[in-house]
């Protein structure tokens, strides 16, 4: 029997206790899913809680569930990062997000660079915020973790490259002569700065390196910027995380 996962934003909840479930929670289960009264699911908060729980009453707008117990799954990776990432267009800052998610990421600030080709002002950049939101809800639903990661408000890559305080800072450079293996260490915080689809300018890739970021190649090839994200976030996974 299929036991699929939704989020609802709540602080904690208690085996026996009935919950209505919101208006997103809703459309997943019911009409996404067509799951029914008396259906098996796994409600998780985003602040690492989950429990077992089962749908009670549904309609075509509303349901409520009941709280079975609760459950200890934890799969959040040792090693926190802070992914400053180019906004790209449409589809692929999405994919880049969802996998970004997949593969652990705690944050994610989106970023405006030189090169980026998409511009948004205050209200698109309040909707595609709520827009990636929903794309980190989805990716945790899917791959079991209890935590949301963070998702800051766009930021220009300046200002986001002077607040970042990780022990290790890595900008993604195809023209870098390191790789992740000559980097001594393990540390427990990282943050990878990868550029949009025309990647970075040479002063930015300057200011970056005076910010304290290393520069580091994956390999002799370059990489559309969605794909970057994954293999950069797995290599670090590999390296210093949870992917052994």
């Amino acid at each position: 029997m299929r036991n699929p996962r939704t989020y609802q934003c709540i602080k904690a909840a208690q085996p026996g206790q009935q919950l209505r479930l919101d208006e997103q929670a809703c459309k997943h289960l019911i009409q996404v899913l067509r799951m029914r009264a008396g259906d098996p699911f796994i409600l998780f908060n985003g602040q690492g809680q989950a429990w077992q729980a089962q749908l009670e009453t549904t309609d075509k707008r509303s349901a409520t569930a009941r709280i079975e117990k609760a459950l200890p799954a934890n799969v959040e990776s040792p090693l926190s990062t802070h992914l400053g990432l180019g906004i790209s267009k449409g589809e692929r800052m999405d994919y880049a997000i969802q996998k970004a998610v997949e593969l652990g990421v705690t944050e994610i600030t989106p970023l405006f660079t030189r090169y980026s080709m998409v511009k948004l002002d205050d209200k698109r950049k309040d909707k595609r915020h709520q827009h990636w939101q929903g794309i980190i809800i989805g990716a945790c639903e899917q791959c079991g973790r209890n935590y949301l990661p963070t998702l800051h408000p766009a930021s220009d890559n300046t200002v986001w490259l002077n607040q970042i305080n990780t022990e290790q800072k890595l900008l993604l450079d195809p023209m870098a002569t390191i790789k992740l293996f000559h980097l001594k260490g393990k540390p427990q915080s990282a943050s990878l700065y990868i550029g949009p689809e025309g990647g970075l300018s040479e002063e930015e890739i300057i200011l970056a390196g005076q910010a304290g970021f290393t520069g580091i190649q994956l390999g002799p090839r370059i990489l559309r910027t969605e794909t970057a994200v994954v293999a950069a976030l797995t290599a670090l996974q590999m390296a210093w995380g949870d992917l052994n």
